[in-house]
């Protein structure tokens, strides 16, 4: 038992897969936060080439 037990401490392969998440979580947040502000700016641009194609 005690050797499974130490066994489960040094694996490592679930923070792999954590540190990937945090990784893509990152990137999600900086996506978002240039779509944000960004958007406004698309938007009137937009709304003036529909207007002007109308």
């Amino acid at each position: 038992m005690r050797r499974l037990f130490s066994r489960f401490l040094a694996d490592q392969s679930g923070a792999t897969a954590i540190e990937y998440c945090l990784i893509a979580c990152g990137i999600a947040l900086a996506i978002i936060t240039t779509v944000q502000g960004i958007g406004p700016q698309l938007n009137t641009k937009f709304t003036s080439v529909n207007t002007s194609l109308k």
